[in-house]
């Protein structure tokens, strides 16, 4: 026997294996025999999930995954970190525990890559030669960007920054919850820049405010934005302005974080008037974000769009490269307009899959990537809204008819809270 809570559990997460399992539902093609050198730079869930895939899509294929981290990092939780929902290690697994057998792994990070001569080189002097390339690096957080702020502050003087990886996000718990309790003057940012997952900023203001409120601590509770709108879809962007209205959160909008006063607990924000200081007892950094430096001095990059930014130059739809068509980006990295989430990825990576294996066969690829972005956005304790949509902003829910995308359901929050770590899981395989 189960009880009501139980039984939706079981519910969301056979809805979220259905998912999950939906991709490979179809039969799987005889394997392509190939002597092709394939080379995935980064090992998270674009990389990993590729990886996964190309073994078993490929006979004899030499593929060498570049990446010097040994922790593999579940992104999506971090957010439930950084408000005392799990632990910090709930986020946290091996790398090679979700690597197949036929790949190799080099723990090192890139230098160069050299496109004409099709050569990857790393800090440790090894230099690989591809066939194939697939660039899935990840992002850098530039919190150098920030004057006064380091990541030591982290946890103390009321600054929180959930991004920068488990141990942060937990620090940001002990300085985000001391607000909780005790109340005063909380300040949500963004960036100004592209960012993973745009969601989580507003994630992190709803659920702060909310404990804060049921601990019944007296709080001002901002959220400071260097954009005019509070999220990238505009009917979503509305849902979002009256709930803020509703639960009193104020906004700054086109203000940008550039300086922080850890000691005064003061924060200087660049707006459309000038720099504008502002008082806080608690500070959430979410800093710059930008390609790391080898994707721009490799000259992948876009040049005409996201300059200050250096995302890879790709097709929005296929993913490979517009100058060298040997290169395909992925996750993070890629510069395309929408798409910086793990949703976006378990969507991206059969595309390249199928891209690539088309081009070992001489032949054309037929995938096609639109934009398919997911953001399960949380909106208090127990309740989310379910939001997807593609490039052109359209909604693209999964459950239509079953899960309103812009109502504040609990099976949403289920589904972020137990559900999507089993899919995410399913997708490191390339079960998804």
């Amino acid at each position: 026997m189960v009880d009501r809570r139980d039984f939706l559990k079981l519910a969301a997460l056979g809805a979220t294996a259905s998912i999950a399992t939906g991709t490979q539902a179809a039969p799987q093609p005889d394997p392509v025999e190939t002597t092709a050198r394939i080379v995935i730079i980064g090992a998270g869930a674009a990389g990993t999930s590729l990886a996964n895939r190309l073994v078993r899509r490929l006979d004899g294929a030499q593929i060498t995954l570049i990446d010097p981290r040994r922790d593999h990092l579940y992104q999506p939780g971090l957010s439930l970190v950084a408000t005392g929902l799990k632990p910090a290690d709930y986020v946290v697994s091996m790398t090679t525990d979700w690597l197949p057998d036929g790949v190799d792994l080099i723990p090192d990070r890139v230098a160069a890559v050299d496109p004409e001569a099709k050569t990857v080189a790393t800090e440790g002097g090894e230099v690989l030669d591809y066939d194939w390339l697939v660039v899935a690096p990840g992002l850098v957080l530039d919190h150098d960007a920030i004057e006064g702020f380091s990541l030591d502050l982290v946890g103390r003087d009321g600054i929180g920054a959930l991004y920068a990886g488990p141990d942060y996000a937990a620090k940001t718990w002990e300085a985000a919850g001391r607000f909780t309790e005790e109340g005063g003057v909380g300040i949500f940012t963004r960036p100004a820049t592209e960012m993973k997952c745009a969601g989580a900023p507003l994630k992190h203001t709803f659920l702060i405010d909310d404990i804060a409120k049921r601990h019944g601590a007296a709080r001002e509770v901002v959220y400071a934005a260097p954009q005019g709108s509070l999220f990238g879809v505009p009917i979503v962007a509305e849902k979002v302005r009256m709930l803020f209205e509703d639960r009193g959160i104020d906004t700054m909008m086109q203000s940008t974080l550039v300086a922080v006063e850890p000691g005064a607990k003061r924060a200087t924000f660049r707006t459309e008037t000038g720099l504008e200081e502002r008082d806080y007892d608690y500070l959430h950094v979410i800093p710059p974000q930008r390609a790391p430096d080898f994707v721009v001095q490799s000259g992948l990059a876009w040049a005409d769009r996201w300059v200050d930014q250096g995302w890879a130059e790709v097709d929005m739809h296929s993913l490979r490269h517009l100058r060298y068509p040997s290169i395909f980006a992925l996750g993070d990295v890629a510069g395309v307009p929408k798409g910086k989430t793990a949703a976006s990825v378990k969507w991206q990576v059969p595309v390249v899959e199928d891209h690539l294996v088309a081009a070992i066969e001489g032949k054309e690829g037929t995938g096609y990537y639109d934009g398919y972005t997911s953001c399960p956005l949380i909106t208090r304790v127990g309740r989310a809204m379910l939001v997807e949509f593609d490039y052109h902003n359209n909604l693209t829910p999964s459950f239509p008819g079953v899960i309103a995308p812009l109502e504040e359901l609990w099976i949403s929050w289920l589904m972020k809270e137990v559900a999507l770590k089993a899919t995410y899981n399913a997708m490191l395989r390339g079960r998804a």
